[in-house]
């Protein structure tokens, strides 16, 4: 599945990153992660819906042992951020003194990661970093230090690899952008 345009709902999308492109900054975000956390058993965040191809793919190829959970947050309507975070599903787990690790799909305002860091740290964990696969630097509007980035990216409305219009598009393996 690798089409040269694609339409979803109104939009039309040309390709952008391919499948082995995202292999291999993924893969390099595990490399990072196993360095930093040997000897530590962290607990991967994936935030839904859209990390959940990434959050699989980067646990394939980490050598240690961690733990996933997932949470559920809400912050666009169509192809923009609403500017407001609402928590839909929350996480279950204690993390007080646990390693934890937020995976995230994409940061681009800045304004769910925030809300999670902030959400996550009042609940005592011993350290707490972000793996984003995609950031958008000139969309921030929070002071963010992620220490670990899949990719930098202008800020362009992306499709596939779990990240949607509306609902459609996660399917796609490769990345598409909105022409």
């Amino acid at each position: 599945m690798n089409p040269d345009h694609i339409s979803l709902h109104n939009k039309q999308f040309e390709p952008y990153l391919s499948a082995t492109q995202l292999a291999t900054a993924i893969q390099e975000l595990a490399t990072r992660l196993t360095q930093d956390y040997a000897g530590k058993t962290p607990l991967l965040v994936a935030v839904l819906n859209g990390s959940f191809m990434f959050v699989a793919d980067l646990m394939k190829g980490l050598k240690f042992d961690c733990e996933v959970s997932f949470i559920k947050v809400a912050s666009y309507q169509g192809t923009s951020s609403t500017g407001s975070v609402k928590e839909v599903l929350g996480l279950s787990e204690d993390i007080k003194d646990r390693h934890v690790i937020i995976v995230e799909d994409i940061v681009d305002t800045g304004h769910t990661m925030r809300m999670l860091l902030d959400t996550l740290a009042a609940k005592q964990p011993a350290s707490l970093e972000v793996a984003t696969l995609f950031m958008k630097p000139e969309c921030l509007q929070h002071e963010l230090s992620i220490r670990y980035v899949g990719l930098s990216i202008p800020n362009d409305f992306i499709v596939g690899y779990g990240l949607d219009y509306d609902g459609l598009g996660r399917n796609y393996p490769d990345v598409y952008k909105a022409v």
